[in-house]
C-alpha cells in the first residue's frame, strides 16, 4: 500500500493521509445536505410534485456519487483530491435547466449523462490532459490564487464576516452574532495551531469548534446516531428514461447547449482545482501534472455514475485543499474521504453538526495557504500581470472558477502578442481563446 501511493517519495504517512482524508470530508460533507435540497427545489414553493426530485433517494446518490468518485480518483490517479456532485453545476440544474426551462429532471440527468459520455472521450483521447499542460505556468499560478481568494470569501461569506449590502454589494457582518462569534474561534483556533505548526490544525479546529457549539446551544446535539439509508429508486437510472422514451426532446438546440454548459463548466472547474490541489501538495513537476490524464478520466467516469445514480455533475472539490493543508498527499486520502461518504450514508444524523460556521474557517486557512502562488507570478511583466490578476480576481467576484478562467485565457494572448512574445504562447491557447469569446457570447 505504502509502495502503490508513494508514500516515502512523498514525505507521507497512514496518520497524515488518513487526517487529511478525514479533513476532506468534514470540509464537503454540507454537500449531502444542501444537494437534496437544491435539487428537489426545496425553496420553491407552489411546484408540481413532478417537478422535483426526491429528497432522500438524492441524498444517496450524492453520498454514491461522492464516494466513487473519490475512489476513482484515489485508485486510479492517486491524488489527494475527492469528488462530488458540484455546488453551481447543481443550481444551474435546477434552477436554470428544470425550473426556467421547464425541462424534465429526468432529460436534465440525460445531459450531465452526456456531458460525462463525451469527457470521458476527451480524456481517453488525450485531448484533456494536452489542454491542461498547454496551460502557461503564470496563469497555473493565478488559478491556483483565484481559487484561495474564492474559497476564503465563501468562508468569510459562511461565518456571516462579511455579508451583502445593496450599497455597497459586500460590508462586514454583524461580529456579536453568536454562530459568527463561533466561526471567529474557529478561525482563531486554528490560526494558533498552525502557527505552532501543528500537524492537522485544520481538522483538530473544525472538532473544536464543532464542540463548543454544541457546548453552547448553538449546534444540535444529534437525537440519534444511526438511521435508515433512503431508497435510490426514486431517481436511479432516470437518466436513461428521455432515451428510450422520449428521445425527441434530445434532439433540440437547447438541450444541445445544456449539455455544453454541463461539459464546458466541469471541464475547466475541474482543471482549476486539479492545478490548484496539485501545486499545493508539490505534485507538479517541470510544470506539468503527472498522471494528469487518469485524473481527468476519473473525474469523468464520476460524473457519468453520478447521473446514472441520479444526481447532477459530479466534479473535483476545492475543499480537498483542506486535506492537503492538513497533510494529504497521496491518493490514499481521497479513498479515506470515499469510504467516509460510504459511511455518512448510515450516520445522516451527524452531518447536522457540521454546520458552514464549522467549516468557515478551514476555508479561510486554506485561502491564505493557496495565494501563496502569488509570490511566483512575475507581477513586473505587465503582460502576465493583467491575465493573471484577472484570473484571480474575477473568481471570488463572479463566484465562479470558470469564469475566472475564461477571462484570463481571453486576455494572455492578446497581451503577450503586443508585447512582442507570440512566440511563447503555445498553440492551444489560440483555441481556448475562441471557445471563451464564444463562451460569454453563446452559453452565458
Amino acid at each position: 500500500m505504502k509502495k502503490y501511493f508513494e508514500f516515502e517519495k512523498l514525505g507521507t504517512n497512514y496518520r497524515r493521509e488518513i487526517v487529511g482524508g478525514v479533513t476532506t470530508f468534514l470540509a464537503m460533507a454540507y454537500i449531502l445536505a444542501v444537494n437534496p435540497l437544491m435539487l428537489s427545489l426545496e425553496g420553491v414553493p407552489d411546484l408540481p410534485d413532478a417537478m422535483r426530485m426526491d429528497k432522500g433517494a438524492v441524498f444517496v446518490a450524492t453520498a454514491l456519487a461522492a464516494a466513487v468518485g473519490s475512489l476513482f480518483m484515489g485508485l486510479i490517479a492517486r491524488y489527494p483530491i475527492a469528488l462530488a456532485p458540484g455546488m453551481g453545476l447543481n443550481a444551474f440544474f435546477a434552477f436554470t435547466v428544470v425550473l426556467n426551462y421547464g425541462i424534465p429532471w429526468q432529460t436534465a440527468l440525460t445531459g450531465v449523462l452526456f456531458s460525462g459520455i463525451i469527457f470521458i472521450f476527451l480524456s481517453l483521447s488525450g485531448l484533456r490532459e494536452i489542454i491542461i499542460n498547454a496551460i502557461p505556468a503564470p496563469l497555473k499560478l493565478a488559478v491556483g490564487a483565484g481559487i484561495g481568494l474564492f474559497i476564503a470569501f465563501l468562508g468569510f461569506q459562511n461565518a456571516g464576516i462579511i455579508v451583502g449590502d445593496p450599497n455597497t454589494l459586500v460590508a462586514l457582518g454583524d461580529l456579536s452574532k453568536a454562530t459568527t462569534l463561533l466561526a471567529i474561534f474557529g478561525l482563531v483556533v486554528t490560526v494558533i495551531m498552525m502557527v505552532r505548526k501543528i500537524k492537522g490544525a485544520i481538522f483538530y479546529g473544525m472538532i473544536l469548534t464543532t464542540i463548543l457549539g454544541m457546548i453552547v446551544n448553538l449546534i444540535d446535539v444529534p437525537s440519534k446516531v444511526v438511521d435508515k439509508v433512503p431508497s435510490v429508486a426514486p431517481t436511479f437510472g432516470a437518466a436513461f428514461e428521455a432515451i428510450f422514451n422520449n428521445s425527441a426532446s434530445l434532439m433540440t438546440t437547447q438541450f444541445l447547449v445544456i449539455v455544453l454548459t454541463f461539459l464546458f463548466i466541469d471541464f475547466f472547474d475541474t482543471a482549476g482545482t486539479l492545478v490548484a490541489v496539485a501545486t499545493q501538495a508539490g505534485l507538479v513537476k517541470d510544470e506539468k501534472l503527472p498522471r494528469a490524464g487518469k485524473a481527468l478520466l476519473s473525474d469523468s467516469m464520476a460524473t457519468v455514475t453520478g447521473a446514472i445514480f441520479g444526481t447532477s455533475t459530479t466534479t473535483s472539490y476545492i475543499e480537498s485543499t483542506a486535506g492537503v493543508a492538513a497533510g494529504a498527499r497521496t491518493g490514499f486520502a481521497s479513498v479515506v474521504t470515499g469510504l467516509l461518504f460510504l459511511v455518512a450514508l448510515f450516520f445522516s444524523p451527524l452531518l447536522f453538526v457540521i454546520t458552514p460556521e464549522v467549516t468557515a474557517p478551514a476555508l479561510i486557512i486554506v485561502g491564505v495557504l493557496m495565494v501563496s502562488t502569488l509570490g511566483n507570478i512575475e507581477w513586473t511583466k505587465f503582460e502576465i500581470a493583467v491575465p493573471a490578476f484577472f484570473t484571480i480576481i474575477t473568481m471570488p467576484l463572479t463566484a465562479s472558477i470558470a469564469t475566472g478562467i475564461a477571462i484570463g485565457f481571453i486576455f494572455y494572448p492578446i497581451t503577450m502578442i503586443l508585447s512582442g512574445r507570440r512566440k511563447e504562447i503555445h498553440p492551444i491557447m489560440y483555441g481556448l481563446f475562441v471557445i471563451f469569446i464564444l463562451y460569454f457570447i453563446f452559453l452565458k
